[in-house]
């Protein structure tokens, strides 16, 4: 990536921490036989392994038996739904439960899923993005084997209510699994206090390597491996990825040490951001009143075509992203402003600016002057139109 480029595209993933590129290569170079073998150089990787799992531990507030290594989030939500309807068999509790504003790949696997016979409900959310809190009573009953939901939006970073659903699943008998991959470096992570029965997240979303993440698993909860092996205590085969999770731990270490003054200061930037973008006619800014994780602003330039806007912002130096799916035939439409209410072609209109700890805020005034001049004219036709 060009140096100058101002990247606002961290819900995406984040750039490996220095210190998380640094363990890596010492477990690469030191630590690189296998922690299954009962030799010293096999030790070795083992300890190595098990302060790993303490200090990721650490960061989720859990305990470290409870912390299975995955290769990311997409491993650990599978592997938590799928365990989870695998431990209700043979039970009255066969129906999945999530939100209809969940990451794409944890929707298509719930369309799979509808497919092959398994009942699935999909609770509707608010035109702000707040999760429908009475459909959700009405669905989470004795037959819901999972109740599963994102801790915060990827699009529209609004969070949910993972504490009210946490009493509902339990009222009901049944589980919570809470997706907290855009949460993770962004708000505090207390596992044993969520209420969570499931906890996963990847850690190249705060600043780890890409290729490794963590299922958590409370204790008492014997969920069926996806993965069948005895690494991770029988609950995800494979040899365990050292390097990869050397690096996870150490970026574990950072986002601890820094994440309340990031927090408060991508608030403060993506406040200044969203004003000074909300100056132009036709701006739309999504789940502004909702509860919001700090860093990510999703918006609309009135009518314009997202990947239109995204293409003059880079070629301008400043990366941001969509929130649709793009293909052949053109940009498909958002499907969590679908779920919001919103039309189509809004839908089709909106992208996502993405903070991180590193954004500063001259990248930000930057970034509003650029969409000022590239994108401002665009708009002022339309709103004389109006």
């Amino acid at each position: 990536m060009n140096r100058a480029t101002i990247y606002l595209d961290h819900n995406a993933t984040t750039a490996p921490a220095p210190e998380a590129v640094a363990a890596m290569l010492h477990a690469l170079e030191v630590a690189w036989a296998n922690p299954s073998s009962t030799h010293e150089p096999g030790q070795q990787a083992r300890r190595l392994l098990a302060d790993a799992r303490d200090r990721v531990a650490s960061f989720l507030g859990c305990q470290p038996a409870e912390l299975v290594f995955t290769s990311g989030a997409t491993e650990a939500n599978h592997s938590a739904v799928l365990g989870a309807l695998h431990a209700a068999r043979g039970t009255r509790r066969e129906r999945l439960v999530l939100s209809a504003v969940e990451h794409p790949g944890l929707l298509a696997l719930a369309a799979r899923l509808e497919g092959e016979g398994v009942p699935v409900t999909r609770l509707p959310v608010h035109a702000d993005g707040r999760l429908d809190l009475d459909a959700a009573r009405a669905a989470i009953t004795p037959d819901v084997a999972l109740v599963s939901v994102m801790g915060a939006n990827n699009e529209t970073g609004v969070l949910m209510p993972t504490a009210e659903l946490a009493e509902l699943a339990h009222a009901a008998g049944t589980r919570l699994h809470v997706d907290a991959t855009q949460l993770a470096g962004k708000a505090a992570l207390d596992f044993a206090a969520s209420g969570a029965d499931l906890m996963s997240l990847s850690a190249h979303k705060l600043h780890g390597p890409k290729g490794i993440g963590a299922l958590v698993v409370r204790k008492g909860f014997a969920l069926p491996p996806l993965l069948c092996g005895r690494q991770e205590r029988k609950r995800r085969g494979g040899t365990e990825n050292l390097p990869g999770i050397a690096g996870f731990a150490a970026a574990c270490d950072r986002a601890a040490a820094t994440r309340a003054d990031d927090v408060a200061r991508m608030a403060a930037l993506r406040a200044l951001l969203e004003t000074g973008l909300a100056a132009l006619p036709g701006v739309q800014i999504y789940g502004a009143r909702a509860p919001r994780i700090a860093n990510t602003s999703c918006l609309r330039f009135g009518m314009l075509d997202a990947e239109l806007v995204l293409g003059r912002l880079e070629r301008a130096g400043v990366v941001a992203s969509s929130g649709a799916a793009c293909s052949a035939g053109g940009t498909l439409p958002s499907h969590v402003l679908l779920a919001m209410g919103e039309p189509a072609e809004h839908a089709r209109a909106a992208l996502r600016f993405s903070l991180g700890r590193d954004s500063s805020e001259a990248e930000l005034r930057h970034t509003v002057a650029v969409v000022h001049e590239l994108i401002g004219p665009l708009l002022e036709p339309a709103a004389q139109a109006a």
